[in-house]
């Protein structure tokens, strides 16, 4: 176990913890996270993981700035419309077999396929996250699963645990954000 896994541990549970607790403090402290755990899964040749990682630090400001605009009103979730459910399907859908053929074509990647479907899945939890919608925490949910046995397997048993957390915390998210949910979306 390597010191930046330690630092990692605790910036993802942090961050995610802070999140649960509608916390804005959750995002910089998750831009922490994200930096060292591209560098770790990089090195693990999860390199849908490492993308993903990447792509988090923009969607991490996004949702920092959109959680910020409202500091003063109620924290309100809202469920996705069925329009939106549509298209954010499709997207996951397509960016995952994107990344799963460009990754398992031209790389000596790990697991090109189920990271990169469950990378996809990530995305799209993090952009609910930043427009507070609820779903995001069902879609962490399996996530959560899918990178506990893909970390298991690649010997980071201290993000296996980590994940195992994320998994009790996403649970946890989504019972407690379902009390904040926009009375006209319930």
């Amino acid at each position: 176990m390597k010191a930046l896994e330690i630092v990692g541990f605790i910036s993802g549970f942090a961050g995610v913890f802070l999140t649960v607790k509608k916390n804005k403090w959750c995002f910089p402290i998750g831009i922490i996270n994200v930096v060292i755990s591209c560098f770790l899964f990089y090195e693990s040749r999860l390199y849908a993981d490492s993308l993903q990682q990447l792509v988090y630090i923009p969607l991490l400001f996004v949702g920092w700035l959109n959680w910020n605009k409202n500091l003063n009103e109620e924290f309100i979730t809202e469920r996705i419309r069925r329009n939106e459910g549509i298209i954010y399907f499709s997207l996951f859908i397509f960016t995952g077999v994107l990344l799963g053929f460009i990754l398992k074509t031209y790389s000596n990647a790990s697991y090109p396929w189920i990271d990169s479907m469950a990378t996809a899945a990530s995305f799209l939890a993090q952009y609910l996250i930043a427009k507070k919608k609820i779903e995001n925490w069902i879609v962490w949910i399996i996530v959560n699963i899918v990178y506990i046995v893909i970390y298991i397997q690649k010997d980071l048993q201290l993000y296996a645990v980590l994940y195992c957390v994320y998994l009790l915390l996403a649970i946890q998210g989504f019972y407690q954000w379902r009390k904040h949910l926009k009375p006209t979306s319930a």
